[in-house]
């Protein structure tokens, strides 16, 4: 693979409608140039004053990818075991059993993602700066769109985050982790993920119900 060209030609609205989370991914390994590229895309999110607070950690050794997924695992249990208990229910929506589906297969299979990308930054005033992180995070979802790497975010690694910071070098206080992307070849393919129709949620000057 030519990382300089990698998802160079994939057009940017195509990808904002086709980068739906990819939870099943191969344990094969991806190379770490790419990984680079995808966090470098993050770093073109704007931020106040252009502060830039982010900080990419991608943790790629087998020895401690089975650390950090046996306390995610044991936290996903916990945070999960109400959905799978209404899911048992026949008239559950068919699109949430997928969700949860794939949610507890990634899990599951945590350890076999090549890389889990950890996106931290410096705090300010007390509270990490999120305005700047997610749009940052957000970047490096689409950025693995267009080079065919699936990705997904999740922060369920946050119940055990001063754990999980201290072993990455991460300052839980100055620099706490905020999101966890589990990135690798994905099994499935790319497409439009489900939305509700932009005119349901869509208004010109007032909302409707509130006019007057």
């Amino acid at each position: 693979m030519n990382i300089e060209s990698a998802g160079e030609s994939l057009p940017l609205l195509e990808g904002l409608r086709t980068a739906r989370a990819m939870r099943r991914l191969k344990p094969d390994p991806v190379p770490i140039e790419l990984i680079r590229k995808v966090c470098e895309a993050g770093t073109f999110a704007p931020s106040g004053g252009n502060r830039q607070p982010w900080q990419f950690i991608a943790v790629t050794a087998p020895e401690r990818r089975a650390y950090i997924a046996s306390l995610y695992r044991a936290r996903f249990r916990e945070y999960i075991r109400p959905a799978v208990e209404a899911a048992l229910d026949p008239t559950y929506p068919d699109a949430k059993r997928r969700n949860m589906k794939a949610a507890i297969y990634l899990a599951e299979h945590l350890h076999e993602a090549p890389v889990h990308l950890f996106v931290a930054g410096w705090t300010r005033r007390g509270a990490p700066q999120s305005q700047a992180l997610f749009p940052a995070i957000q970047n490096i979802l689409l950025a693995c769109r267009a080079v065919g790497l699936g990705a997904s975010l999740t922060t369920a690694h946050r119940a055990d985050g001063e754990e999980i910071d201290r072993y990455l070098g991460l300052d839980p206080v100055k620099t706490p982790s905020i999101a966890l992307i589990p990135i690798g070849w994905p099994k499935g393919r790319f497409g439009r993920p489900t939305r509700r129709s932009i005119d349901t949620c869509f208004f010109v000057d007032a909302v409707p119900e509130q006019v007057g």
